[in-house]
């Protein structure tokens, strides 16, 4: 069941991959989707016997041994042995459960969605492939099995980035995608070398885990300069640039927004169950070691938190309606991040779960709008599609609903959302000293904003009067005509297909009903998750304990954070529609920072990419130009030209003067001989 899990996505790929023209697009899509849902169902079953029978996988609330599956036999070299393994335990399960329902759901949707692309063989192939590479990740048994899965989904979403090659715009965001996590991966493969001489040798996880076990109370440090640093500092410092590369996180976030060229159901992908989430579950994964290392696990909180607030400020600006979202991702991609520097590794793998419903709803709602909109993706030229599109906006409301976390504190009430992303709050202020409470805020500043830009999204989009737009936008096709009428995009509105609303359905039943069936497996008592996760992830139960006591006003900062947030989106886009306007005029400053995204862009383009480009135009000209072309080769070859041009000229073709220099050489080896010999 395993093995059939992981490689069913790469079944499907290598035969829309390879036979797609032969079999045919139609049958391409049916293969590379039945085999998707077929992985999610049996997917749903693993995970049933972690969270109805725990006990069967071990001894209640101990340290479960997990389930592991040899594929066959790899590295023996040594004492290095490494077997390919696929390991399954209950963070793996929920890792199972996400990445094969999302991607499934987004296979049946890409149905409809791509239904006029001429190269949708090739796209489900992609599609298909970038899910086994995710599950080869999850399924890791060891670092160099987790790496393979790692520059996987690297070279997956390459190819769904730039997916429509024609396009500049396209390739440019996929190469960025590519070059910026090398820069997290390289940090990556670092870490990956340091852990292995740290931890004794050890590449495999059952291994390394009892090495540092080993360590504690006597870790080892190592020398740079004049400083003593802590070894598993720095391992968990590089792993967790790997994290920031793969999880868009601040400084390395760059690339996120900018991989909206993909079709949508490559953001939905990409965005909700897949790549990004891979930098947070490789922290859940390698919390033994994170465990060992408090200045790491500070880091990470604040590099997460600030992620939270950086991602949501921008989001409150931009008018791409698939960029909002992006940004969105990136916000929420902190909280996660948050919960893990806390060391509650639990609840930020709680709103991994949660947030891949609802933000995959979200993005496919989206993705439901363009369509709607013959391919327009700007919200100025939307509005009044209520009426239009009813069952896309009530999918949309509910995914908001979830992700602005609309619940009531206290009580089981509440979407998805509001138990995972509220418990990351109260576990930020639970953590206490300066570092948790400097996340709090930016996480409850951050709830605020998500709760605006989400509502103005709506608001833009769904309510008010039709703003005049172009009948065929910017964005989400390779196409300049499907069949539609001429005429105003908001006058052709019209549903989707029900091959893309139900997974909407199906992602609305998780948005609204994940949060409180999975809470107390996530959230509850620590002897709860102990129980659960069975030896999975480290459980901080003082942690964990204190967030479950915090004030009152604490446990309601979220909520009224959300409400002023909608408050205020509602006061400015349906009762004084002109106030945004105003509001970016008297901060002209302010409101262009936001929008150009901290110029963070422009800020690397002047560091790095200018420098590159001259260096490279540099080595360019001066080297390979000057010095290898025009000297050496050419140079070289321009020389033997002239001489042999000079040597040419002796051989004149009259046969008198070949026997005038016959003589000449004969008298001159005479008289050498005769001079040799004695004779003059």
């Amino acid at each position: 069941m395993i093995q059939a899990i992981v490689f069913f996505p790469l079944v499907g790929a290598l035969i829309a991959g390879l036979l797609g023209r032969i079999i045919g697009h139609r049958t391409s899509e049916y293969i590379t989707t039945g085999l998707l849902i077929a992985a999610a169902v049996l997917s749903w079953i693993v995970f049933a016997g972690y969270w109805l029978a725990p006990e069967a996988a071990g001894e209640a609330g101990g340290h479960a041994e997990a389930t592991k599956v040899v594929v066959l036999s790899w590295i023996h070299s040594g004492s290095l042995q490494l077997d390919w393994v696929l390991r399954v335990d209950t963070l793996t399960a929920v890792m199972l459960v996400v990445v094969t329902t999302v991607s499934s759901l987004v296979h049946l949707y890409s149905i409809g969605y791509m239904a006029d692309d001429p190269h949708r063989s090739r796209f489900f192939a992609y599609l298909s492939l970038f899910t086994f590479a995710m599950l080869m990740l999850v399924t890791a048994d060891n670092f160099l099995q987790m790496f393979f899965g790692w520059e996987g989904v690297g070279l997956a979403s390459y190819l769904l980035i730039g997916f429509w090659y024609t396009r500049p715009s396209a390739n440019a965001a996929a190469m960025k995608a590519f070059v910026v996590n090398r820069v997290g991966d390289f940090g990556f493969l670092l870490g990956l070398f340091a852990a292995f001489v740290v931890l004794g040798g050890h590449l495999d996880f059952d291994g390394a885990f009892h090495a540092a076990e080993g360590l504690k109370g006597n870790l080892p440090t190592m020398q740079f300069l004049s400083w003593n640093i802590d070894a598993m500092t720095v391992v968990c410092l590089l792993l967790f640039m790997g994290a920031m590369g793969k999880s868009a996180q601040f400084l390395l976030h760059t690339w996120l927004p900018d991989a909206m060229e993909g079709p949508t159901p490559v953001s939905a992908l990409i965005h909700a169950a897949t790549m990004v989430t891979a930098g947070v579950f490789m922290v859940a994964r390698l919390s033994p070691l994170f465990d060992l290392s408090p200045t790491a696990m500070t880091v990470v909180m604040l590099i997460g938190a600030i992620t939270a607030f950086f991602a949501a400020t921008v989001g409150l600006v931009q008018n791409d309606i698939k960029r909002v979202i992006a940004y969105s991702t990136c916000s929420q991609l902190g909280y996660m991040f948050v919960a893990l520097g806390a060391g509650v590794y639990s609840v930020g793998i709680f709103h991994l779960f949660t947030h891949a419903f609802f933000k995959a709803l979200l993005f496919l709602g989206a993705g439901s709008v363009i369509h709607a909109m013959h391919h327009e993706q700007d919200m100025r030229n939307m509005g009044g599609l209520r009426t239009k599109i009813p069952v896309t906006y009530w999918m949309m409301i509910i995914g908001t609903l979830a992700l602005t976390g609309v619940g009531i504190p206290g009580t089981p009430l509440g979407f998805a959302g509001f138990f995972s992303k509220d418990g990351i709050i109260e576990v930020a202020y639970a953590a206490g000293a300066s570092t948790g409470y400097i996340a709090f805020w930016a996480l409850v500043i951050a709830a605020m904003f998500t709760s605006f830009y989400s509502w103005r999204l709506i608001h833009l989009t769904f309510h008010g009067q039709p703003r005049p737009g172009p009948a065929h936008g910017h964005g989400d096709q390779a196409h300049e005509d499907h069949g539609h009428a001429h005429g105003s995009a908001h006058d052709n509105a019209h549903e989707s297909p029900p091959v893309m609303l139900v997974p909407l359905f199906v992602l609305a039943v998780g948005a609204v009903l994940a949060g409180v069936v999975f809470n107390d497996q996530f959230f509850g008592h620590a002897e709860h998750i102990e129980h659960f996760f069975a030896g999975a992830v480290v459980v901080s139960e003082s942690v964990l304990d204190a967030a479950h006591h915090v004030p009152l006003w604490v446990k309601w900062s979220a909520t009224i954070a959300m409400l002023i947030g909608f408050a205020v989106a509602w006061y400015m886009y349906m009762v004084d529609t002109r106030a945004p306007k105003r509001l970016a005029e008297q901060n002209a400053g302010l409101y262009q920072f936001l929008l150009n995204k901290w110029y963070f862009d422009e800020l690397y383009d002047r560091i790095f990419v200018r420098p590159a480009l001259w260096l490279g135009n540099a080595l360019w000209k001066g080297f390979d130009d000057w010095l290898v072309d025009r000297t050496l080769t050419e140079g070289l070859g321009d020389r033997v030209r002239d001489v042999t041009s000079r040597v040419v000229k002796l051989q004149s073709g009259y046969l008198y003067h070949y026997a005038f220099a016959m003589l000449i050489g004969i008298a001159a080896l005479l008289t050498w001989a005769l001079t040799a010999g004695g004779l003059f």
